[in-house]
């Protein structure tokens, strides 16, 4: 995979925020005044969609966001701002137009189906005074930024004129604008970089009935020449993404299971502005944002992705780099809250692992069967020399750490430079500590800090030291 980790892109979101919002509930009985179900809510949720699950995308994969758009003088608008501010974004280029109501889609949930859905919002143009502070705002600001994303979900935003400004002013200083296109008429998206229509949505604008190859050539020329894009692409659900510059090529999809495609859109506008914003070709940058979508087609409803996710996801598909399992100490104890909020058990052991052998697999696999993700902390070449000696290690960090890494049963690899890995242990806070059989009635550095000690028997025979003696003696 490309590498993201520890990069963190400024983009512009533009469009149309909203908030979704659910009751959820239970129903045991019929209205007696109506054939209609009676729900008793028990819970309700609210989070930012349209472009706000563009952000909320963004935010997961570490990226620095801003977002220009409108609001209404309501009470829905502060609602909003509040879940921006949950999320360190800035409401400082949004404009309020007080004649609008910003959008809000309440679904009412019972035994995990949707009853009904009801909207509040303004789906008229907003007026050209707000098209004109927007650009002003845009202008003012447009080389902050390593990229725009419009997210355009027909609610009045992205006005033609504005679209058309945007997209030109954005042209010439170089700025990539890529957006996730609505409605039939495609005219207004002229000279972007790169628009994200599915299969559905690129037959009704190009009225061309993608059922082919050739169809599917078709459609993706009639829209990169059409509409004058850079590259053209056409999302096609399980089959893919269709990409057409100079030549049509599909990416696979990577999706092992899906749950819910809602929001996947988001997401793959998102994870492609991500990558594209460090200079990645498009092809790198699709293969991304699939397996970020592949990430959270395997959620229920609208949600993110994280690098984290991305990775494990990779991994779990065979197809990740044993040093991307490598992490520093900061990196882990990051990732370490991240799993802890994912619900997942954290195990650790430590070690010198100098010449692999049987015994250290064996060990690590009965490891990782106390939890979900393992940590293993590895010795330095300088601290495995102060405890084994001179000439010691064999292999130097590195190479210990890759090999490790590129083991199914240790998900992460920490070098630590101390005499014990306390700080490590510390930063991590794992549930489940584990040792050798060795250490059967001693002190154990770190189990005052995890919930759980465990002590695993070596093979016998099996040892890095007996090793080294055999060499030396053949």
């Amino acid at each position: 995979m490309i590498d993201l980790q520890g990069k963190s892109p400024k983009l512009l979101v533009i469009g149309d925020l909203m908030i979704d919002h659910y009751l959820w509930g239970s129903c045991e009985r019929i209205s007696p005044e109506a054939p209609v179900q009676v729900v008793n809510v028990k819970s309700e949720s609210a989070v930012l969609g349209g472009a706000g699950n563009v952000i909320n995308n963004l935010n997961a994969l570490g990226a620095q966001v801003d977002v220009i758009s409108v609001v209404g003088g309501c009470e829905i608008s502060d609602e909003l701002k509040k879940l921006l501010n949950n999320i360190n974004v800035s409401s400082k280029y949004l404009i309020t137009q007080k004649d609008r109501i910003t959008s809000k889609k309440s679904r009412i949930i019972a035994a995990q189906q949707q009853v009904v859905r009801y909207d509040r919002e303004s789906t008229d143009e907003i007026s050209s005074e707000s098209q004109k502070l927007i650009l002003t705002s845009f202008k003012s600001i447009i080389n902050n930024y390593d990229g725009v994303l419009l997210s355009d979900y027909g609610k009045g935003v992205l006005t033609f004129e504005l679209t058309q400004a945007i997209i030109t002013l954005a042209n010439k200083n170089d700025k990539k604008v890529l957006i996730d296109p609505k409605g039939l008429d495609y005219s207004k998206y002229k000279g972007a970089y790169l628009l994200t229509p599915n299969k559905k949505e690129a037959s009704e604008a190009t009225q061309i009935n993608i059922k082919d190859d050739a169809s599917l050539t078709q459609a993706i020329t009639q829209l990169k020449d059409e509409c004058d894009l850079d590259v053209s692409l056409i999302t096609l659900s399980e089959d893919g993404v269709a990409i057409y510059d100079n030549d049509l090529r599909t990416r696979p999809t990577v999706a092992r299971e899906v749950f819910d495609v809602t929001g996947a859109g988001d997401t793959v506008l998102a994870s492609l502005g991500f990558a594209l914003a460090y200079g990645y070709e498009i092809d790198d940058a699709v293969e991304f944002s699939n397996l970020a979508a592949g990430v959270v087609v395997g959620k229920i409803g609208s949600a993110t992705a994280s690098l984290n996710e991305i990775i494990e996801y990779e991994s779990s598909l065979n197809k990740s780099t044993s040093d991307e399992h490598i992490k520093t100490l900061s990196e882990i104890a990051a990732l370490s809250e991240e799993l802890k909020a994912r619900s997942k058990k954290i195990i650790f052991t430590n070690g010198c692992f100098d010449i692999l052998h049987a015994g250290h697999v064996r060990y690590l696999e009965t490891a990782k069967s106390y939890g979900d993700v393992l940590i293993l902390g590895l010795n330095s070449d300088r601290s495995v020399k102060a405890l084994k000696g001179e000439g010691r290690p064999i292999n130097t960090q590195m190479d210990r750490a890759y090999i490790l890494a590129a083991l199914e049963a240790v998900d992460y690899v920490v070098v630590f430079d101390k005499d014990t890995p306390y700080e490590l242990i510390e930063a991590i806070k794992p549930h489940v500590l584990v040792k050798g059989g060795d250490y059967e009635g001693k002190e154990v550095i770190g189990q005052d800090i995890a919930d759980e000690l465990k002590l695993v028997q070596f093979v016998d025979g099996k040892s890095t030291t007996k090793t080294i003696e055999k060499i030396q003696k053949s």
